[in-house]
C-alpha cells in the first residue's frame, strides 16, 4: 500500500487521516462507516492537513483499533494493518473492506448503537430507512431498475453536489411533494441513494 498516493488522494469517501486513536468509541464510527459504504483506509499518524506526524506506540494503536473493531462494532469487523516508516515516523495504514454483513453499528455510549455511512469525508449517522437498504444490499446488489428521467436527474445532480433535500428535488424535477418523496424513497430502497434524517432537514446522498 503506497502511503504517498493515499495522502495525495486526501480525505474522502475511502480515506481518513487520524493523528492517533483517541478512544474505541470514536474510531468505531469511522470503521463502521467505511465497512457500510465502499471500504477504505484509515491512516493513523497523519494529521488533517496530510502531514506525517507518526504515532508514539504502534502496538498500542493497533490494540485500540482491534478493540474497537471487535467490541465496539456490531457485527464485529476484521481489519488489516500495515506499518510504514516515513522520515523516522511510523504510520499505520488500516484497511477496512466493504462488508458483506451490513449494516454494522458503532457503540457511541453504553447501550447506544448507531449506524454510519461514509459521505464524502465524513462518517454520517444513518436512518432506519438507510439501514434497511443496507440489509437488502447484501450479499448481492439489487437488479438495476430501469430509471426514468426524473430518477436519472437526481443521480446526475448528486454526482455534482454532495446532497439533495426533498424541497430541492421538487424544484429540480418540477414535481409535487408526494411524487418527489416516492421517487426518493424508491431510489433509497433499491440502493441508489442513502437517506439521512438526523439533521433538521432530511437529505439524500449517493
Amino acid at each position: 500500500m503506497d502511503l504517498h498516493s493515499l495522502i495525495r488522494q486526501g480525505e474522502g469517501e475511502r480515506v481518513e487521516f487520524k493523528k492517533k486513536t483517541t478512544h474505541p468509541t470514536r474510531i468505531s464510527r469511522t470503521l463502521t462507516s467505511l465497512a457500510n459504504t465502499h471500504g477504505g483506509h484509515v491512516l493513523i499518524g497523519v494529521d488533517d492537513a496530510g502531514r506525517v506526524v507518526g504515532v508514539r506506540d504502534a502496538e498500542e494503536e493497533m490494540y485500540l483499533l482491534q478493540l474497537a473493531a471487535a467490541q465496539y462494532v456490531e457485527p464485529p469487523l476484521s481489519l488489516h494493518f500495515e506499518e510504514t516508516e516515513e522520515n523516522g515516523h511510523t504510520v499505520i495504514i488500516v484497511t477496512v473492506a466493504e462488508s458483506t454483513r451490513k449494516p454494522h453499528r458503532a457503540q457511541v455510549a453504553e447501550g447506544d448503537w448507531r449506524g454510519y455511512v461514509r459521505v464524502r469525508d465524513e462518517s454520517v449517522q444513518t436512518s432506519g430507512l438507510t439501514e434497511r437498504a443496507l440489509e437488502r444490499d447484501q450479499p448481492t446488489r439489487f437488479e438495476p431498475l430501469p430509471l426514468n428521467r426524473h430518477e436519472l436527474a437526481v443521480l446526475e445532480y448528486l454526482r455534482k453536489y454532495p446532497r439533495i433535500t426533498l424541497a430541492q428535488y421538487m424544484k429540480l424535477g418540477n414535481l409535487g411533494k408526494r411524487r418527489a418523496y416516492q421517487t426518493l424513497i424508491k431510489l433509497t430502497l433499491h440502493g441508489y441513494l442513502h437517506h439521512h434524517d438526523k439533521e433538521k432537514e432530511p437529505y439524500y446522498t449517493l
